[in-house]
């Protein structure tokens, strides 16, 4: 059995690029014990400002301006409500 998409968003935001996908992963694993896959990523002038993702042999993190870091995952609504915050912190003028 594949994953299944669960949300797709594509947008315009603050002269960038928004993409969002979230899937379910057919069973939970040692490294996405929630069960999902995903990628959160903010675009600017060809550059990642923002990205939530948790990608194989990494598990859940985030990308900030550069930098990468642990991210905890708590639940989906948590997860797009950390990455808005992110993203509108980092894009305040």
């Amino acid at each position: 059995m594949n994953a299944r998409k669960l949300f797709e968003r594509r947008q315009t935001f603050r002269s960038g690029l928004i993409e969002m996908v979230i899937w379910q992963l057919p069973q939970a694993d040692a490294e996405r014990p929630h069960g999902l896959k995903y990628r959160l990523v903010y675009i600017r002038d060809r550059q990642r400002i923002v990205g939530y993702d948790n990608e194989r042999g990494k598990g859940d993190h985030k990308h900030l301006a550069g930098r990468e870091e642990p991210y905890t995952f708590v639940s989906v609504r948590t997860l797009l409500d950390d990455f808005w915050a992110d993203v509108r912190r980092l894009t305040d003028d």
